[in-house]
């Protein structure tokens, strides 16, 4: 089951991030992931228990995995101001976490990555996959209107991505004053 899980997970994300971001494939693909990764996660958690020594740390990037899709998952369904931001990094996380995970637990049977050293397999898929979420983020039409309209003497939500009431709300819950790091 976990293998299967697995094979889903990689399938239904690849397909969700590749899909155009409207009703239909992607948030369809979307679901699967998520659901699939509830299964990989599940069944991460009882191999791990098995042999809780050798996979602690496969357990830990199971849970990073699940807990960020869910961020990204509520993120959307809420719809609340800012909502591409969450969505997005919560589901490349989850992602690069499945990924990490597979790559930590098979690295060394895999051709190529037998010959990498073991690091490798802890921060490729990162080093990879950082750069296609700030892309994404870069791309996403809801964010760019939100930052647009937030610049001083910017232009506000480009035409045809979202209404400028929208921007607004999400350009005023941006200045309440709060520091985020």
């Amino acid at each position: 089951m976990h293998v299967a899980f697995g094979v889903v997970a990689v399938a239904a994300g690849a397909l969700a991030m590749l899909s155009a971001k409207r009703p239909g494939r992607h948030p369809r693909a979307g679901t699967v992931y998520f659901w699939s990764l509830a299964g990989l996660f599940v069944t991460a958690s009882g191999l791990a228990a098995v042999r809780w020594r050798e996979d602690w740390r496969l357990f830990l990037l199971a849970l990073i995995a699940f807990a960020a899709a869910l961020v990204g998952r509520i993120a959307r369904r809420r719809l609340r101001p800012g909502w591409p931001a969450p969505h997005i990094l919560g589901m490349g996380v989850s992602y690069i976490a499945m990924l990490t995970a597979f790559y930590v637990d098979n690295g060394p049977n895999l051709p190529v990555w037998r010959d990498l050293p073991h690091l490798a397999y802890w921060l490729l898929p990162s080093l990879l996959g950082a750069p296609v979420i700030a892309l994404a983020l870069g791309r996403h039409p809801i964010a760019r209107a939100a930052r647009r309209a937030m610049q001083p003497g910017g232009r506000g939500p480009a035409r045809g991505t979202v209404g400028r009431s929208f921007a607004l709300a999400f350009a005023a819950s941006q200045n309440t004053g709060m520091r985020t790091g």
